[in-house]
């Protein structure tokens, strides 16, 4: 019995029923699970061949979704902004670091800073500016009693706590009006985006070679 395409199929089926929940648009039955699925196919169709200004004069799908980031990049620390209004955080930087030492654990500063691809001179800011408002603490590494690493202290998690639910808003903003399936997609997408960046940040490049062996990678 092949349990990945069963396991696939449960996860799709999932799917459906969440996305269906929320907007009630198909019946909740095999036949609605098959228009949303024919509905599904001829979302992801269009967005592999869109259309843009500019594409008649030349304009490149390069140009168009390097715009698209910034954009979209700018729109989120908007709302991050918003959901840091009338908050103990100094930047959205200071629940981001809580949340990566939540979520990973403890970390050594220069992995945190990476994690967070961050400079590290802005990153040592944010984990100074933790460790003085007692968020996060340094300890000794389990494996190696030589090593400091930086954790997520009890009253770093009581703040980070007392604010997720205008973060969590603040992200749900972000993902805006796409569907689970869309979201599911561009999740896909990103991912292997930044792995690809990701892999180029830890090289930990001079900027006049930064583009130049970067684009080597892509051949």
């Amino acid at each position: 019995m092949n349990f990945d395409l069963i396991k696939s199929v449960v996860e799709i089926v999932q799917q459906f029923v969440e996305e269906n929940e929320e907007k009630a648009i198909y019946s909740n039955d095999l036949h609605g699970f098959t228009e949303w699925i024919k509905a599904s196919q001829k979302t992801n169709s269009e967005i592999q061949d869109p259309d843009w200004i500019g594409r008649e004069l030349g304009r490149s799908s390069d140009s168009v979704i390097n715009t698209l980031l910034i954009r979209m990049s700018r729109y989120a620390k908007s709302y991050s902004r918003s959901a840091m209004n009338n908050s103990v955080f100094s930047s959205q930087d200071d629940f981001i670091y809580l949340i990566s030492l939540k979520t990973m654990g403890a970390m050594s500063k220069m992995e945190l800073i990476r994690y967070n691809v961050h400079e590290k001179s802005s990153g040592i800011l944010v984990i100074n500016r933790l460790i003085s408002n007692s968020w996060v603490e340094q300890v000794a590494s389990q494996k190696d009693k030589r090593i400091k690493q930086i954790q997520i202290t009890e009253q770093g998690l009581i703040i980070l706590n007392n604010h997720m639910d205008e973060i969590r808003k603040a992200s749900r903003l972000v993902t805006g009006n796409l569907n689970q399936s869309e979201r599911m997609l561009l999740i896909s997408i990103l991912s292997k985006l930044d792995e690809f960046h990701y892999s180029v940040y830890r090289m930990n490049l001079e900027t006049k070679d930064l583009i130049d062996i970067a684009c080597k990678k892509l051949n």
